[in-house]
């Protein structure tokens, strides 16, 4: 059995694969990766199945060791990782032997970083996902952020094969060989997280003034020291709310912008409620969700209209590239 010890946790580091799709009406939001399209890329890298979890780091990285050694990949934002004191190269495999010391600092770019593993993180699943969900205290690892003196257990490698090939094999549970393949420039390039966050007309849109939509559309917003995993939110120009930022709770969707009493907006996140009582002006696109998960406290953000087909052009796209072959390159 292949494990990964946590020396050090780091600022806040759980459990997280691609989430849980369809329990909204249950009251139970996806959770999930932040920024899942780093994970998923640190999954491929490694030949895993996409939604394989993986450990998501926030602004601050742990320290880690394996015991038997382990095949992992770095995803997301930098956090200058050194695996005993030697440099880490981001968005490529590389081979931590039996007993060496992984360890990150704080943050360099973006927010949160993925480390995967070769096999994957192997957890309980909860509503068929491996994802910690905090609020709830329900998922992951004990439901919870991971603690010094933690030990979690690395999947069989050859499960993954099987999952992406349909073949049965025999694994040793072996750490396995480093592929020799990377992230593509251009995928690297066009995958790049925005701040400036592509959105769509919200259900209450209507709601709100022309004046309203105008602030919005053109003020610089700040990410606030408050912002978590259930929100994120923002401090600029006062948007003028409607029917004084309260309604008849209605059901919610992942990037929802609402605009509370107050008129600083609220872009909601992997492990928001189900449900709000605010009017929303708009949304933001699913392309862009992975930019919202490497938003940091005081990023400054803005917003750009565009038009539904535009959205799903944009999603179809880079789904597309997400699939394609041109996503890696041989080393």
């Amino acid at each position: 059995m292949r494990l990964i010890e946590v020396l050090e946790p780091g600022l806040f580091t759980t459990v997280q694969d691609v989430g849980r799709e369809g329990y909204g009406p249950l009251g139970v939001s996806p959770s999930g990766a932040a920024d899942a399209v780093s994970l998923r890329i640190g999954n491929r890298l490694l030949g895993n199945a996409e939604g394989e979890a993986g450990l998501e780091m926030t602004l601050l990285g742990g320290t880690f060791t394996f015991p038997e050694g382990a095949v992992l990949a770095l995803a997301g934002s930098d956090l200058g990782a050194t695996l005993e004191g030697k440099p880490v190269e981001m968005w490529t495999p590389f081979e931590a032997k039996s007993k060496q010391v992984l360890r990150f600092g704080p943050t360099r770019s973006g927010a949160r970083c993925y480390l995967c593993v070769r096999g994957g993180v192997e957890v309980q699943l909860f509503l068929d996902s491996a994802s910690t969900h905090i609020l709830s205290g329900l998922g992951g690892y004990e439901g919870r952020a991971l603690k010094k003196g933690d030990v979690l257990t690395i999947g069989l490698a050859n499960r993954n094969e099987q999952k992406r090939t349909g073949k049965n094999a025999c694994s040793t549970g072996g750490a396995g060989t480093v592929g020799k393949r990377r992230l593509s420039a251009r995928a690297l390039k066009e995958l790049q997280p925005r701040k400036v966050l592509r959105v769509t007309p919200g259900p209450q849109s209507d709601w709100f003034s022309e004046a309203a939509k105008k602030i919005f559309q053109e003020s610089t917003y700040r990410v606030a020291e408050e912002s978590n995993r259930m929100g994120i939110r923002l401090q600029g120009a006062t948007i003028p709310a409607p029917a004084g930022g309260e309604m008849i709770s209605e059901g919610v969707s992942l990037g929802a912008v609402q605009v509370p009493e107050g008129g600083q907006p609220i872009i909601l996140f992997v492990e928001q409620q189900t449900t709000g009582g605010y009017p929303k002006i708009a949304n933001v696109i699913s392309a862009d969700f992975h930019s919202l998960g490497q938003l940091r406290p005081r990023d400054e953000i803005r917003f750009e209209r565009v038009e539904w087909d535009t959205a799903r052009t944009l999603l179809a796209k880079q789904e597309k590239l997400l699939a394609s072959e041109e996503l890696m390159r041989e080393l």
